[in-house]
C-alpha cells in the first residue's frame, strides 16, 4: 500500500484485498459456526439427562406414596453389594465375605452373619442375597412400628427428593470436567463427541447407583428419637422471690401484678390486713412500725 502511494483514511478499493479479506471473513464464521455446532452436540447430551432425571424428580413430587420404589431401590443395592463382593462366577474361596459384611452394615445398618452363611455347603450368592433381603425387610417392618407409616412415606419422599438435587449437582461438575478434558482424545485418534458421550453416559449410570444406595443407607441406618414433654409445673408452686436486704419474699413487687399465682393471690388477700391499713400508701412507712416501707411489708399482702 506505501508503494503504491496510499495515504492514512483513504478507502481500500482494490478488488485483490477485497476478496482477500472476504474469504478471511468467510472463514472466521464458518469456524465459528461449526464450534457453535459442537457446542450444542454437547448440550444435547446434557439435556437429555437432565430431562430424566426432572422427570423423575417430578414424579416422586406428585406421588404420596414411594413405598414401592423404596423397596426397589434397596433389593438393587443389594443385588449390587452382593455382585460385588460375591461375584456369580467366582469360587466361594474367592468371595469377599468379610468386605460385603462391612458394607451391608454400613449401608443397610445390621450385622449380619454372613461368614457363617458363606461356609455353609453349597450355598450360593443368590441366597445369601435372600437373605440379606429379608433380614432388611423385616428391620424396615420394625422401624415402621417405631415411626408410623405415615411419618415413613414423609421421610423416604423428603430425602429421595433431597438425593436427587444433591447428585445431580455433583453430576453436572463431574459433566463439567470432563469437557474440559475430553478434547485431549483428538489427539488419539478418537471423536472427542462419541467419547463424551460415552463418558457421560457411564456417569450417568454411576448417579443413578449412587442415588439408589445414599438413599437406601439413610432410610436403614437414621436414627428416631424422641423428646420427652415439658415436666408440667406443680398446681401449688408459688412465686419466690427473697429480698436481698430483708430476706423476706417480695414475689409480687418483683414480677408485677400480671405474674402472680392465682392462688397466691388468694391466700395474701386484704381481708388478712387490720382494717384500714389497705389505705396505706405504699412508698409510706408500713403501720406496723417495722420501719419498711408499705410497699415491702404488709404492703405484700395488697
Amino acid at each position: 500500500m506505501r508503494t503504491f502511494g496510499l495515504q492514512d483514511g483513504e478507502a481500500i478499493t482494490h478488488k485483490w484485498l477485497n476478496r482477500a479479506i472476504a474469504t478471511a471473513q468467510k472463514r472466521v464464521e464458518q469456524r465459528n459456526y461449526d464450534i457453535r455446532k459442537n457446542l450444542l452436540k454437547y448440550d444435547d447430551v446434557v439435556n437429555d439427562q437432565r430431562k430424566e432425571v426432572f422427570r423423575q424428580r417430578q414424579e416422586v413430587l406428585e406421588s404420596s406414596d414411594l413405598s414401592e420404589e423404596i423397596v426397589d431401590m434397596r433389593y438393587e443395592t443389594i443385588t449390587d453389594l452382593v455382585d460385588r463382593h460375591l461375584p456369580p462366577k467366582a469360587y466361594a474361596e474367592q468371595w469377599d465375605v468379610e468386605g460385603l459384611t462391612e458394607r451391608v452394615k454400613t449401608i443397610l445398618g445390621m450385622d449380619l452373619p454372613i461368614a457363617a452363611w458363606a461356609a455353609e455347603e453349597g450355598i450360593a450368592n443368590e441366597e445369601i442375597e435372600e437373605r440379606i433381603r429379608t433380614a432388611a425387610d423385616q428391620r424396615c417392618a420394625e422401624r415402621e412400628v417405631i415411626a408410623s407409616p405415615e411419618q415413613m412415606r414423609q421421610i423416604e419422599k423428603s430425602f429421595l427428593l433431597q438425593m436427587i438435587d444433591a447428585q445431580w449437582r455433583e453430576h453436572l461438575m463431574h459433566l463439567d470436567h470432563l469437557r474440559n478434558v475430553i478434547g485431549l482424545r483428538g489427539y488419539g485418534q478418537r471423536d472427542p463427541l462419541n467419547e463424551y458421550k460415552t463418558e457421560a453416559f457411564a456417569l450417568f449410570e454411576t448417579l443413578l447407583t449412587n442415588l439408589r444406595q445414599q438413599t437406601t443407607q439413610l432410610l436403614m441406618t437414621i436414627r428416631f428419637e424422641y423428646a420427652p414433654p415439658e415436666p408440667a409445673a406443680p398446681e401449688d408452686m408459688i412465686a419466690i422471690h427473697m429480698d436481698p436486704a430483708t430476706g423476706e419474699n417480695d414475689a409480687n413487687n418483683f414480677y408485677g401484678d400480671q405474674v402472680g399465682d392465682s392462688r397466691q393471690r388468694e391466700a395474701l388477700s386484704v381481708s388478712a390486713l387490720p382494717e384500714g391499713w389497705d389505705r396505706t400508701a405504699r412508698n409510706s412507712p408500713c403501720p406496723c412500725g417495722s420501719g419498711k416501707k408499705f410497699k415491702h411489708c404488709h404492703g405484700a399482702l395488697v
